[in-house]
């Protein structure tokens, strides 16, 4: 009888969690990244990344940016229902304007080496060092939480033509917003065309410099660096 009581509470909890899951709520999707917000209502800050079918309520002169990861969207919304989407944001009652702005557009692509290795074997695509093009300059760096939080010394080194290097100590002091340094602010102009390795500790990305980069600081998304 014991172990019939168990077996039963046993057969209700599982049941129990497969319904809690079955109603909790789907993981954020981040489909685009916050440029600027002007809002004392709008539950987002700068550099906030927003999830397919969020939805953002503005007053009618708050004033939204946003950028589109994929699809290389540039929105400035005024007022109005916002409502993310995948490609391009959903407005109602308010204003939009769109341009399109020079970005990776999620694009990856292995170096020569890892691509050779990737056709001879069973290469894990996690693991490799990805090659990213930014179209600007002066880049902004992205750390994640393991990465983020006290000093840390970011080498950047030219991998096409040995010479060019540069050294950035990255703390709260030169931070646009948590886990965000813009280089423009300590002086770092790459080279136009020109492959790069960044590192910090352990951690390496390797990238490009679009031959046709701009010297302003360009929207995020055309310049972001993101540190896995």
């Amino acid at each position: 009888m014991a172990l019939r009581t168990l077996a039963g509470s046993l057969v209700l909890v599982l049941a129990a969690t497969v319904q809690a899951s079955a109603h909790a709520p789907a993981p954020l999707v981040a489909t685009a990244l916050v440029e600027d917000v002007k809002s004392d209502t709008a539950d987002i800050a700068f550099m906030d990344y927003v999830g397919l079918n969020q939805v953002i309520q503005l007053g009618p002169k708050d004033v939204l940016v946003l950028s589109y990861l994929k699809s290389c969207e540039y929105e400035t919304i005024t007022g109005g229902k916002v409502t993310v989407g995948a490609q391009q944001s959903d407005v109602q009652g308010g204003q939009v304007v769109r341009t399109k702005v020079a970005c990776d557009g999620g694009k990856m692509r292995l170096s020569a080496a890892q691509a050779d290795q990737s056709a001879a074997s069973a290469f894990r695509l996690q693991n490799a060092d990805i090659e990213r093009t930014l179209y600007s300059l002066s880049p902004v760096v992205q750390l994640s939480k393991r990465l983020a939080g006290g000093d840390r010394l970011l080498l950047i080194e030219r991998t096409d033509r040995p010479g060019e290097r540069y050294s950035v100590k990255l703390d709260d002091a030169n931070a646009a917003a948590a886990g965000f340094y813009d280089l423009a602010k300590s002086h770092v102009s790459l080279t136009r065309g020109a492959t790069y390795d960044a590192s910090i500790d352990d951690a390496k990305v390797t990238f490009e410099i679009d031959a046709r980069a701009q010297a302003d600081t360009a929207p995020v998304v055309s310049r972001l660096l993101h540190f896995q």
